[in-house]
């Protein structure tokens, strides 16, 4: 978001394409490993500065001195004006931060702890050595504004990757992959503006939900021939909702297993989370559990009883939360051939809705039974997860 030269918020890696991949397609991407390559990072709240932009501060800033359209630029020492226009030489930074931090990790990359003015000026003077970029990048180390706001603060690290999913159906910034962001395109000045309708092409790849950890999987729509698996926007750690607007962004390697499911049609990603990440009422039933579930029916009477069910999750966006939230409910109905309002009973007592980001990103977990996910083939991928 300091860089005015990356058209986006962030950047991600280049798309990988899945041979065999088509439209109405999905793909199963299983996260194996996140290594957490950077020794520290900064991060805050934002204030957009109205002078550096048209519509849109990441997508089209340019320089208020020489009104260079997203000039190339470069650092000239530290601070909130260190990234100067190649052209003119004028600071060109279309974000503030008015509250920011500098986060240190331990070489286990187990904490991180918040700096004082001292260690965050130092690490700004080798902004990227900290950063650990890699050479193929073109954004500027966020350590160089030396931010240290609140020091002292301890954080564990638990990584999780901000921006995973496929390439969506028209050209957008990656950051603006979803509902909510994907808002700023509507009736935008730059050539990524589109209409209401468009949006149906992102793919709601930036989720920035804490869930799409090491261990998970992400099952994410095909919108494009070959699918364009990408990753991006990794995090040290985040709670639900990344309230302040950023967090710990981080260099990271992460390794995936990618698997292609045919014809599954979902219209946007489904997460199958680590067990530990559910929430009492949305973890699978034990084997004791199932087995007083069925006696107590059998004493009243009942038969075919519902007991062996495997929590999905559905990624909902929406211009806000409540946007999101019915995004997510119809999109889980038209997935598993549900009514509207079976969903929300269905979700309301084996279910839950979390928010994934402020301001229109949440994920819908709901216990579905088993006969459903064979109905749409993932009954085996469900399984193996949860019984590993």
């Amino acid at each position: 978001m300091i860089t005015p030269k990356i058209r986006s918020w962030h950047e991600v890696g280049k798309p990988v394409g899945v041979e065999g991949a088509e439209v109405g397609d999905a793909v199963a991407i299983k996260i194996e490993n996140i290594n957490v390559l950077s020794r520290a990072t900064s991060s805050g709240t934002d204030e957009a500065q109205s002078d550096y932009f048209e519509s849109d501060p990441g997508i089209d800033s340019y320089c208020p001195n020489c009104g260079t359209k997203n000039p190339d630029t470069y650092l000239d020492g530290t601070g909130e004006n260190a990234v100067k226009c190649k052209n003119c030489d004028s600071p060109v930074v279309p974000f503030k931060m008015p509250h920011g931090y500098t986060m240190y990790f331990d070489r286990k990359r187990e904490f991180g702890i918040t700096i004082d003015e001292n260690l965050s000026s130092e690490i700004s003077k080798n902004a990227d050595k900290y950063s650990n970029l890699t050479p193929e990048g073109m954004q500027h180390s966020i350590n160089a504004f030396a931010k240290h706001d609140m020091p002292g603060v301890p954080a564990r690290v638990i990584p999780m990757v901000g921006n995973i999913g496929t390439v969506p159906a028209m050209d957008m910034p990656s950051s603006h992959n979803a509902g909510d962001f994907a808002q700023f395109l509507l009736g935008a000045k730059h050539e990524f503006a589109c209409t209401e309708d468009e949006l149906d092409n992102r793919t709601d790849a930036h989720m920035d939900v804490n869930e799409v950890r090491e261990g998970a999987v992400v099952i994410a729509p095909v919108k494009t021939k070959g699918a364009g698996v990408y990753i991006g926007d990794v995090h040290a750690m985040q709670g639900d909702g990344e309230i302040a607007g950023h967090t710990t962004d981080i260099a990271a390697e992460v390794e995936v297993t990618v698997d292609l499911i045919k014809n599954l049609n979902n219209l946007g990603p489904i997460i199958l989370p680590n067990i530990e990440d559910l929430t009492p009422l949305t973890k699978p039933y034990t084997a004791s559990e199932r087995e007083k579930i069925n006696k107590d029916a059998q004493s009243i009477g009942l038969d075919n009883i519902e007991d062996e069910m495997y929590p999905i999750q559905m990624i909902g966006s929406g211009a806000d939360l409540n946007s999101a939230a019915a995004d997510g409910l119809n999109k889980l109905a038209e997935l598993l051939d549900y009514s509207l309002d079976e969903v929300k009973n269905r979700v309301t007592i084996n279910g839950d809705i979390s928010i994934g980001r402020a301001p229109g990103v949440v994920n819908i977990t709901m216990l579905t039974p088993i006969s459903k996910l064979e109905n749409i083939n993932l009954a085996d991928l469900v399984k193996e997860h949860y019984n590993n």
